[in-house]
């Protein structure tokens, strides 16, 4: 039975092609210029319809990663600008090698937060030997 299904929707199908072959021919040769000037305007609201899609639908992850991107290097950039711009004024007001060393010990790195994991240290693994 499926194989019969399968067989009148392929000649439905089918006859429908042809059928729209057939009017296209027709409506080619009863009037040239016109049938042309509808395809055209059919292919210009074509690509009117799929440029708008593609412009308002939900970006795609490349995107997305783009202007993550983009964001990161403005954010490095601005930072490099703030530290050259920073190092030029300390160049120009030390004055003494004291104010240099002052200046590295009011520094302070943020203390790491790790803990100590007790485990088994006195029992020995048990190893196969190749």
């Amino acid at each position: 039975m499926a194989f019969l299904k399968n067989r009148t929707s392929f000649f439905v199908i089918g006859g429908l092609v042809i059928l729209a072959l057939v009017g296209l021919f027709g409506s080619f040769t009863a009037n040239p210029a016109g049938f042309i000037q509808r395809i055209a305007i059919i292919a210009l609201i074509g690509l009117a319809i799929y440029f708008l899609v593609r412009k308002f639908s939900i970006s795609s992850p490349q995107k997305k990663e783009q202007r993550a991107f983009l964001k990161a290097a403005k954010k490095s950039k601005k930072r490099l600008q703030q530290k050259s711009g920073d190092a030029t004024m300390k160049s120009s007001s030390l004055g003494t090698l004291t104010t240099l060393k002052k200046s590295n010990k009011t520094k302070k790195k943020s203390p790491a937060h790790l803990t100590v994991i007790d485990g088994k240290k006195g029992k020995k693994k048990n190893r196969a030997s190749f």
